[in-house]
């Protein structure tokens, strides 16, 4: 396994971000997550965009950060939100969201940011533990989904 900074519109990264989303359909019924992402967001140093590719340079898990300021939507200064972790079905269980979390908040401490925040929902129980298990508290809800009952986000300090 190895993991690949690319750009958030790179065909791999539409790829999975097409399955992420048909799984937000799965779980909540709707249309997927319609919060705005622009390929922008995630050039660095204000963002990075991950996919881990397996042996057979097949795409099969994903994650990027954004850089958040205070903006009125509950983000504070120096945020990296987290977005789009995703892993493929039959790749799931064997620590790939874990690796790709890591590698995640190691890059936005480089990048200067001091808080990794991420929004995520209660019919994604599995995510929900994978960010608690990793030091993740909950926190003043922010972002697009702030005001939905199903909505549960999350924060830790990203230490120097």
């Amino acid at each position: 396994m190895r993991i690949r900074p690319v750009p958030f519109d790179h065909p791999d990264a539409v790829k999975l971000n097409d399955e992420v989303q048909a799984e937000y359909h799965e779980r909540y019924g709707d249309g997927g997550d319609a919060t705005v992402l622009a390929p922008s967001d995630f050039q660095p140093p204000y963002g990075v965009y991950l996919i881990v590719y397996d042996e057979a340079d097949r795409p099969v898990a994903t994650g990027g950060w954004r850089s958040q300021d205070e903006n009125g939507e509950g983000n504070q200064d120096g945020d990296a939100e987290l977005k789009r972790m995703f892993v493929v079905r039959d790749m799931r269980g064997r620590g790939l969201a874990r690796r790709v979390l890591a590698a995640l908040e190691e890059s936005a401490r480089y990048a200067g940011r001091t808080r990794m925040v991420l929004e995520t929902g209660t019919e994604q129980p599995e995510a929900i533990a994978l960010y608690v298990s990793s030091g993740y508290e909950p926190c003043t809800k922010f972002g697009y989904y702030r005001a939905y009952d199903a909505s549960r986000c999350f924060a830790k300090p990203l230490a120097p």
